[in-house]
Order: structure tokens, then C-alpha cells, then sequence
């Protein structure tokens, strides 16, 4: 199998300071397209998550409705990581202590599926959940804790290194 048989998906969450509604979060909510758009046009995206409005923020899979959800796929996990890190992304990533309170638990969880595979939101919220209850893991891993693609971890055996 070729690497390119695997995708990296990603998940993350963020808890609202206040309702989407309100205007301590008006310029989140201005930057939602134009960072979507940084995404559709970045080196190795493939997918993500919206609903008719082109965004997930109409979505609550939590009991809690200030809670985002947004998941996408990429060809790796270093283009996720230029994006995440990177440009104009990393520029309204730098504010968002401003909009999003901080997450006592995981928030993010990466995990590779199977190219062309879609995750739906019960699959990306289980990962987050499994990330919390287990650690990282092949399962579900973080930027931090990272795992090699299925077919890496092959090769690594099937060689020897």
C-alpha cells in the first residue's frame, strides 16, 4: 500500500466566550471565510466539514451549545501543520484566547483514515472522547504526540527500521 491509500483527519474543538450572536465575537465571526479559504487553497487539504452556510458552526454535537466543532482531512501531517501554524491561519489562531475559553481536556485529535473516507461528527467527536479517556494513541494523537500513517508503520516493520 502507498502512503497516499491513508489521509490525516483532524478534529478540534473551541468553547465559545459568549454566543456566536454577540459582539465580542464579530470578528471571528468575519474571519470564518476568509480562514475557510485559506484552507480550500492550502498545499495538501482535502476536505472539510460544512454545512450549506460553508462553515460547522451551526453544528453542536455537545450538551454544551457553546461548543464548535470543526474537522477536516489533509494529505498529511505536515500540511496540516503548515496550515495550523502557518499564514494567514496562524494570524487569527494568535486571538483566540479573545474568543474561545480554555479547554481543561483534549480539544484536537488527529487520527488517519483510509483515502476518501469522510469522518461525520459522531466519528470525530468519539475521537476527541477517546483522546480524553485514553491518551494519544494510533487511534486518536495530537500534533504533539503524533503516530505514523498506517502504511508508515508497516514499512517501519516490514524493513526493520
Amino acid at each position: 500500500m502507498a502512503d497516499s491509500e491513508f489521509e490525516l483527519a483532524q478534529v478540534n474543538l473551541a468553547r465559545l466566550v459568549a454566543p456566536l450572536t454577540d459582539p465580542l465575537l464579530a470578528e471571528f465571526v468575519a474571519n470564518l471565510e476568509p480562514v475557510n479559504a485559506l484552507a480550500d487553497r492550502a498545499p495538501g487539504f482535502v476536505w472539510r466539514f460544512q454545512t450549506d452556510d460553508g462553515d460547522a458552526t451551526s453544528i453542536r454535537p455537545f450538551d454544551d451549545d457553546r461548543i464548535l466543532i470543526n474537522f477536516s482531512v489533509w494529505k498529511d501531517l505536515a500540511s496540516l501543520r503548515d496550515f495550523v501554524y502557518g499564514g494567514g491561519h496562524n494570524v487569527v489562531m494568535k486571538r483566540r484566547h479573545e474568543w474561545f475559553e480554555r479547554m481543561a481536556d483534549a480539544y484536537l485529535a488527529l487520527w488517519w483514515i483510509p483515502s476518501g473516507h469522510r469522518p461525520t461528527v459522531a466519528e470525530a467527536a468519539e475521537r476527541v472522547d477517546h483522546l480524553k479517556r485514553s491518551g494519544p494513541s494510533p487511534h486518536a494523537f495530537t500534533f504533539r504526540d503524533p503516530y505514523p500513517s498506517p502504511n508508515a508503520a508497516v514499512a517501519t516493520v516490514s524493513t526493520g527500521r
